[in-house]
């Protein structure tokens, strides 16, 4: 591996300056990066990893920084990898939630990333992941996952987090919304923030009946239902006690190691995908393409001969 921007040692120290560099190296994918991430790969520590993900509006900055500081009142380090649509390296706007959150960022037990989505349909960015290894090789021992929440597919989410937290709020339609975005099966935790507003008990009944419609046994994880006020601290702490509790449970039965086995089958074949594709795709073959879409577009060839050519193109 090439000389890099930053010191590994420090990123594995923990020093913010380095971990930034090697966050915005990961995401560019600059020359020498997948050495870089071999490398980091091999210094994770398990740190835990918590999504949180919900409707626009549902307070989820704000539950992810309220959750942060408390974790690290209880002594843990905590990085957040908050996803936003728009780049905040190119002059596309901040939330103002995660204008906000930069305050707590100060902290020398928090870290917080604010990364670009870059077109990404699931509600992360493309490189969560990949970060989330970054984070935890440098001893961060609960890494926050928070998503776009901009009415894509937020389900990208499970396949990234330990525990997915689906936070809503007490507005009719907000639970039907989400039933057909398919946030309620992706659950672990339900969080109804605001809670203080009317409907907050019609809308903890609602999942509570669609939770019970779902077969389960004596030992199926049944999905917490909290209730919150995130502005002012109400029910933080029953968040934590219920990740808590999801995660000891996993453990005793080994769902968390079959979690983490199935990200990691998922990372080898988007890895092998993308190996393939990058390496199709030589001028060779681009010119091929390109010189007979006019003939796709006139019936002279139909696109599975074309396919055919290029597959069998040496």
């Amino acid at each position: 591996m090439g000389s890099l921007p930053f010191s590994i040692n420090e990123v594995l120290s923990g020093e913010k300056r380095s971990i930034a560099k090697a966050i915005t190296f990961v995401e560019n994918e600059e020359k020498g990066y997948l050495e870089f991430l071999n490398e980091i790969y091999k210094k994770r520590k398990n740190g835990y990893r918590i999504g949180i993900t919900g409707p626009p509006g549902a307070g989820k900055s704000t539950i992810t920084s309220k959750l942060a500081i408390l974790y690290k009142d209880f002594g843990f380090r905590v990085g957040i990898i908050a996803v936003d649509p728009t780049s905040p390296f190119t002059g596309g706007a901040l939330l103002g939630d995660r204008v906000r959150m930069s305050a707590i960022e100060l902290d020398p037990n928090i870290f917080i990333r604010s990364m670009a989505s870059r077109g990404s349909l699931g509600g992360l960015s493309k490189s969560t992941r990949e970060v989330s290894d970054v984070l935890d090789a440098a001893g961060f021992e609960i890494i926050l996952l928070e998503t776009v929440g901009v009415g894509q597919s937020e389900l990208d989410i499970v396949r990234a987090a330990d525990t997915t937290i689906v936070t809503l709020v007490p507005e009719s339609g907000d639970v039907i919304q989400a039933m057909k975005a398919g946030l309620m099966e992706i659950a672990d935790i339900f969080l109804i923030n605001k809670s203080d507003r009317p409907g907050s008990e019609q809308a903890v009944m609602s999942i509570q009946t669609i939770l019970g419609l779902r077969d389960h046994d004596e030992t199926t994880w049944i999905p917490k239902i909290i209730k919150t006020i995130a502005t002012d601290g109400k029910g933080v702490e029953n968040i934590i006690s219920a990740v808590s509790e999801h995660k000891n449970k996993m453990e005793k039965e080994g769902s968390l190691q079959k979690r983490r086995i199935d990200r990691e089958k998922e990372r080898i074949e988007e890895l092998v995908n993308q190996n393939l594709l990058n390496n199709f795709w030589d001028e060779k073959k681009k010119n091929i393409l390109n010189s007979n879409l006019e003939n796709l577009i006139e019936n002279k060839i139909t696109p599975y001969e074309l396919l055919n050519r290029l597959v069998n193109e040496k």
